[in-house]
Order: C-alpha cells, then structure tokens, then sequence
C-alpha cells in the first residue's frame, strides 16, 4: 500500500481494510518504531478506560479502571509481542465509542463505532453497546456508523476494489467461521472461557459486585453483547477475548470501590498474581522464548534468501510469513502474500491441518501464482505440513521445477530461480 498497490484489488487480504492501513501512521517501519506505536495504543486505551469510569463515577474508579487494563494488556498473554492486528485494534475505537455513547453524543459514538467496524467487524458488537448507553438516540449513532463506512465503500469503489473487498473481506471469513477448527466446539468454547475468567478473576470479582445491583443492568448487558462476539464463529481464541475487556475492566473498577472489606479486596488482587507469575518472568527469558522461534526462522530464511537475491528481485512465499517480506524488503511478486487463498486453508491451522474450507477459486489462485516468475520462492509450510507441500498441486508442479534449492532452516526451504540456458 505504501507502494501504491491497492489494496484487495492488488493484495489478497482478509482482513477490514484499516487493519493494514493503520501502519501507515508510522511509514510501515518496524522495530522500536513499532513498539513505541504499541505502547502508545495502550495508553490510549488506559486513558479511555479511566475518562469512562471517572465520567460514570468518580477518579477513584478511573483510576482503577486504567490500571486494570494497564495490567492485563501487559500479562493477558503469553507473548509481549502481541500484533496490532484486528481484535486489538478495536479496542480504542471500543472504549472510545461507548464513552462518547454515556456523554450522549450519539452521533460521534457511532463514528467511532464505525471506525472499529473498519477494524474488526466485531465492531457491529460495540455498536449494539453504544446504544444502551446512547438510548433512545439510536437514530444518529446510526448515521455516525455509517459514515465512516459508507467513505470505506466509496474509496474502495474508486480503486475498483470493491468485488475483491466482498470476496476477502466477508465470503472467506463467513466459510473459516462455519468450519470449526476443534472436534468439539461447544466443549472448546466452555473450557476456553472459564480457563480467560479464572486469569481475570479479580475483573470477574470485581464486576460481579456491580452486576449485583439493581442500576447495572446495562453493564451486564454490555458484558453479554461482547460475550456473543467472543462465541461467533466457536473458536474462543484468547485474543477475541479483547472484545469482552472493556466492559469487564469498567464494572470491575466500580464494582471494587463499592467493596469495604479489606480482605477481599485482598484476595482480589491476590488474583493478579496467576498472570504476573505465569508470565512475568518470560520477560527476562526474551532471548529463548519458544514463541519467537518461528520469527527467528523467518529471519534466518530472509538472511540467506538476500545471499542469493539479484537486484530487484520479486519473492513469493508459501504458507503465511508475513514477516519475511518486511526483513526482505524484497517486492512480492503476485498479490498473494501466502497461500490461504490457494490451499483453502486458513492459516491458523495449516501448520498441522489440511481440511480445505475455501472451495472457490483456489484453483485460479494457484494459476495465478504460476504464472509470476519471482527470483526467490520461500517454501514455510511444506516441512511442518506436507500435505500442503506446493508439489501436490498439479498447477504448481512445471512451475516448481523452475526453481533448485538455494538453502533451508529449520522450518523454510529457500528456493531461488534456475538461470535461463542459451
């Protein structure tokens, strides 16, 4: 995009289309850029999360309120190096959107709304929140939401992007979410969410004091809407769990306040330690961390794939290593920047699966790809799934050949193309 591509027309992408171009913002740069970016998203969301409690209360619970979100956006996870990918992505618009909802600014809650359902589609979720805080002015949080959305459509109609936008965007997650990704999804949901409660006891606690009262109705609702977000489509990854964050941490903060006793206000915070102890320490074990060997992968294939690497050239990677071309640098050579769409696999299960869900166009996918002559191909999927090796795939097979083996890691074989003879 950076590049002037455009998006969906010229890049295969499932995600809304403010997920990639919010990294815009920063020029696309990585490294401490990125994670300042980072660090000073959470801090919005902080300052968001106390500006809405103090609002409803007083700063005694804002303060409790961005403290709470403070913490489990550094321990909620395992990795410290969480993407700002689409569930969290939304959590700014979120916060922002519900808060402006309680000051009865109807409209601009619906904007923002809006502006989050351009992030994750989940947003359709924080929009039916805004209006238990907006009511009865659901007519302008409405039009708010539409706003953006509507700009979204017109930009994506001018770049002839449109048809692309509806095949990536919605007809592909609707066939990843009907295809359950666990034998038993209704089982994998209950054990998922009990395992996410019992890590954010002290917000459970918390808001349970709150939801004991008769005035919070609409926070136990908010907490409800967010809850059916985090069920949609039967996979209780943690990270859709963000969705269900912002209402939780606000009825904790109050609902902590309103509590007298000492000691179990204690015990509440006793809770914290589950996460601090089950992940704090990783920070100081950064350099062995096991979540980071696929990256380190990454980097070492990009290290060696460079060696062979003639000015210019074009890469194609196989499987979904994104990262590759960002250590690279190298242009992709088509529009497709994994294999998603060419297997019909999705990419959260193809290391070890290869039940197809997409069943259109995948064929025409892989004619596409052999048709592009990049000058390094890097192969990251066959060696952890070889069902889903590319020489499986009749189309890909001549196209393949064009290629001799440059190097390899541990998970990625480094192809690099034959030199033309006289």
């Amino acid at each position: 995009m950076s590049h002037g591509s455009a998006l969906y027309r010229e890049i295969w992408f499932d995600k809304p289309p403010l997920v990639p171009a919010v990294y815009l913002l920063w020029g696309v740069s990585i490294g401490p850029v990125l994670r300042i970016a980072g660090a000073v998203y959470a801090m919005m969301a902080c300052l968001l999360a106390y500006a809405f409690a103090a609002g409803q209360w007083t700063r005694r619970e804002g303060y409790w309120a961005a403290a709470l979100l403070g913490f489990f956006l550094t321990f909620d996870t395992h990795s410290a190096v969480l993407p700002l990918a689409a569930d969290l992505l939304l959590l700014v618009p979120h916060f922002a959107a519900v808060l402006l909802a309680s000051r009865k600014q109807a409209f601009w809650s619906g904007f923002a709304a809006g502006i989050g359902f351009l992030f994750n589609a989940k947003g359709a979720f924080v929009l039916a929140a805004c209006a238990l805080f907006a009511w009865p002015a659901v007519v302008p949080l409405a039009m708010g939401f539409l706003v953006p959305n509507l700009a979204a459509l017109a930009w994506l109609g001018g770049t002839s992007s449109l048809i692309p936008y509806f095949d990536q965007v919605w007809r592909w997650p609707a066939q990843y979410s009907a295809s359950p990704v666990v034998a038993d999804p209704l089982w994998n949901g209950v054990i998922r969410t009990l395992n996410w409660l019992g890590f954010h006891a002290v917000l459970v606690l918390g808001a349970l004091v709150l939801w004991c009262r008769r005035s919070s109705g609409k926070f136990f609702i908010w907490a409800l809407l967010c809850y059916a977000g985090v069920a949609l489509g039967w996979r209780f990854f943690p990270r859709y769990f963000f969705l269900l964050l912002p209402g939780l941490t606000i009825a904790a903060a109050r609902g902590l306040t309103l509590l007298r006793n000492r000691t179990i206000i204690a015990i509440a915070l006793l809770t914290m330690a589950v996460p601090l102890i089950r992940f704090g320490p990783r920070y100081t074990m950064l350099a062995n961390w096991t979540d980071l060997a696929l990256d380190q992968d990454s980097r070492e294939a990009s290290r060696i794939a460079l060696t062979h690497a003639p000015a210019g050239a074009l890469l194609y990677v196989w499987g979904y290593r994104p990262e590759i071309y960002v250590y690279t640098r190298l242009r992709p050579a088509t529009r497709f920047l994994e294999c998603q769409a060419m297997t019909g696999v999705p990419a959260d299960r193809h290391l070890t699966q290869s039940e197809v869900v997409l069943t259109t166009g995948t064929h025409e996918a892989r004619e596409e790809l052999a048709h592009s002559r990049p000058e390094v191909l890097i192969d990251g999927l066959s060696l952890y799934n070889p069902a889903l090796s590319m020489d499986r795939y009749p189309e890909l097979r001549p196209w393949l050949a064009e290629y001799r083996e440059a190097g390899r890691t541990k998970g990625s074989i480094i192809y690099v193309r034959r030199v033309p003879g006289p």
